[in-house]
């Protein structure tokens, strides 16, 4: 019989940024554990507030199925020696499965035959068995910080208040920490401050709502949307969209009320990036535009109670606020006072990397490398690039950056057009950065795209020379992003510069600075790029034909990823499937090739001359197509050679005795082989 099962986990603040991963955490622990235990479920559903995280199984069975279980042992070359007798081996693994050894069998595998041991387990009770889950499952969610409390031995990431854990209604008893498990959970903090019995899921949603908290995310997250499009329109203005901001706030409060609050329109004389920075990152406030788009003075903030006068909390967060833009414009005009470039030479005292050097040394490199490539690529903005090279860090020294690191670059480039620059350079310098999160915008120029792909490729070649490469979820100097932001630039730019001489060049630099082999590292920083154009076409086209292509070259990204594309068109093709076979037959029978001419002499069928008559006629159209980048053509072209592919193995025996014969034959099914190995491997397609 199927039953619900429903834990709750109250705690103090959680940060916001937790909450997330604790709920998909949650979800995939908790069905790894009921499927290790075999047990039936159905829907799983996790809900987060910062005081409370909620999981709940729908149609979980209420009895373990009995079972009958094999264990493996050792080979039997291991368990028994050379008379027959059981080794220590086979005592041991029968005494650690609580038979006797006369007990064990025999069971044949792939890798031979082996020692096992069959038991017969009698399922248990689901309530018996959710008592040791919960806790393991509690203890187990990876917090990217957890904490201690008291002197007790489990970790959470704030101290635990109170548990509700019910199966089918029945409280599940067990403890975490000095925390007892029950069926009372507790209201908003400040507005209901009151316990509250606890049926099931549909019943904890109810009474919390009577309580003032919204214990779904989604919801919590539409009714602040709801709210700051409602106050916004009674101001005359519109929220300025920021999905990042919203997503955050809902994990912030239980109970979400918008309020709208004002600044003087002194402050707008500062740069609108640095006024949103300062309402978005310091203080979690939506801006307000107008309906062209212009920066009002206005904010709107969520509170996480409904106030009796609300007018003392606008003042309260207004006073704040005017506190961080009188920073922020003293800042501008303090900075206004000092040339951007007269900052340059500041850069030599901040140090980028302590193995790599200063900024200073880090922009001449990438700066060189700059010039590298708009020299290659557009030698029309050469001068742009390295004077926007030149000036794209010298903002890391000004007044605003140091007290908002966010408008790196924003600042770069305000300052640069108030001194006067060239106005392409100046927002070269902003476009650098991009693109900062994945997906993200990417730079408009060849000017501000050089820039960004010299500075982002020296950061990941200098951290590979000096032995600082990702690991796991490490990833200190954010390689994989500026490595994905070097790829999304030069596909959307279609750069066709070869990847393995852009990493020599900036290694070439980076020479004094390397405490390993340059050859190892650039064997290591393609295989890194390797991996993020894999992960990166897989999310958009089939991984196995992302495997016949990388498999075979890379280097050329645009050209890698046109055949990718070309490939996966041409693999939805209702007569793909039977072609990829008889390419995977050719492939598999030449594997390495055979290099001799075919000589059409040694042909003693009719179906060998059929094709490599049709041989010649494609190869030529498909030399074409390939020179003109249309690899669709060119497999359109290829996909014509499996009829006479089809005849040839029908009629002729491949490995004939005659030795010439069959090297003859090898040549020609080569030439097929190497015909498509121009776009991809075949081998690698799945049907």
């Amino acid at each position: 019989m199927a039953k619900d099962l429903f834990l709750e986990i109250g705690c103090e603040e959680i940060p916001a940024g937790f909450i997330p991963k604790a709920m998909a955490d949650m979800e995939s622990l908790m069905k790894r554990e009921l499927e290790s235990a075999r047990l039936e479920f159905g829907e799983i559903v996790t809900l987060g507030t910062p005081r409370r995280l909620v999981l709940a199984v729908k149609g979980l069975a209420d009895r373990q199925p009995d079972a009958e279980l094999t264990a493996m042992g050792p080979a039997k070359s291991v368990a028994y020696d050379a008379e027959g007798n059981p080794t220590r081996a086979a005592q041991g693994f029968a005494r650690g499965q609580g038979v006797e050894v006369s007990e064990l069998t025999l069971v044949m595998t792939e890798k031979g035959e082996y020692l096992a041991a069959k038991k017969s387990e009698v399922g248990r009770d689901t309530s018996e068995l959710l008592t040791e889950m919960l806790p393991r499952l509690m203890g187990a969610i990876p917090f990217k910080k957890s904490m201690r409390w008291a002197d007790f031995e489990v970790r959470f990431a704030r101290p635990i208040h109170w548990i509700v854990a019910l199966f089918d209604g029945a409280v599940i008893p067990f403890s975490f920490g000095n925390i007892e498990s029950g069926s009372v959970s507790r209201g908003h903090r400040f507005m209901a401050n009151t316990t509250f019995p606890v049926r099931d899921l549909a019943h904890y949603l109810e009474e919390c709502e009577r309580h003032f908290v919204i214990p779904d995310p989604a919801r919590r997250k539409e009714i602040i949307r709801g709210e700051i499009e409602r106050v916004a329109r009674q101001t005359g203005g519109h929220v300025l969209p920021d999905e990042g901001l919203l997503e955050q706030v809902s994990f912030l409060v239980e109970y979400p009320s918008a309020v709208h609050g004002t600044f003087s329109e002194d402050f707008l004389v500062v740069p609108r990036e640095v006024l949103i920075t300062s309402m978005r990152e310091h203080q979690r406030y939506f801006s307000l535009v107008d309906d062209q788009g212009k920066l009002l003075p206005g904010f709107i903030t969520i509170n996480n109670t409904l106030t009796e006068d609300p007018s003392v909390v606008v003042k309260g967060n207004e006073r704040v606020l005017r506190a961080r833009l009188s920073d922020a414009r003293f800042f501008f005009n303090e900075d206004h006072k000092v040339r951007l470039e007269s900052r340059v030479e500041a850069l030599k005292s901040v140090v980028y990397q302590a193995k790599l050097g200063t900024s200073y040394e880090k922009m001449e490199r990438f700066r060189e490398l700059g010039r590298q490539l708009a020299g290659e690529l557009n030698p029309a903005v050469a001068d742009q690039v390295l004077r926007a090279a030149t000036l794209c860090k010298a903002d890391l020294v000004s007044a605003m950056v140091g007290e908002f690191p966010e408008v790196q670059g924003i600042m770069g480039r305000e300052y640069a057009i108030h001194d006067g620059e060239d106005e392409a350079v100046a927002n070269a310098i902003a476009e650098h950065y991009l693109p900062t999160q994945a997906g993200g915008e990417l730079p408009a120029s060849d000017i501000g795209a050089f820039v960004s792909l010299a500075d982002k490729m020296d950061t990941i070649c200098g951290c590979f020379c000096v032995g600082l490469i990702p690991t796991g979820s490490a990833d200190p100097y954010a390689l994989r992003r500026s490595a994905l932001g070097i790829i999304n630039i030069i596909l959307d730019k279609g750069y066709r510069k070869p990847l393995s001489g852009l990493v020599k060049a900036s290694l070439d630099l980076l020479a004094a600075k390397s405490s390993r082999p340059l050859e190892e590292v650039h064997k290591e920083v393609l295989e890194f790029f390797r991996g993020r154009f894999v992960n990166l076409m897989a999310d958009r086209f089939p991984s196995d034909v992302v495997d016949a292509v990388v498999s075979l070259s890379f280097d050329d990204l645009v050209d890698a990823g046109a055949k990718i594309a070309a490939l996966s068109e041409f693999r939805n093709r209702i007569d793909f499937a039977p072609l990829a076979v008889a390419f995977k037959r050719v492939c598999n029978i030449v594997k390495e090739g055979v290099d001799t001419p075919v000589s059409a002499e040694l042909f003693e069928d009719d179906a060998e001359r059929a094709l490599q008559q049709a041989l010649q006629q494609v190869a030529g159209k498909v030399e074409q197509a390939l020179a003109g980048g249309d690899y669709l053509a060119a497999l359109t072209e290829i996909a014509t050679l499996k009829q006479g592919v089809d005849l040839f193995f029908e009629k002729v025996m491949v490995m004939a005795d005659d030795e010439r014969v069959r090297a003859n034959r090898l040549a020609l099914l080569t030439g097929i082989a190497r015909l498509f190995a121009r776009l991809a491997d075949f081998s690698r397609l799945s049907p």
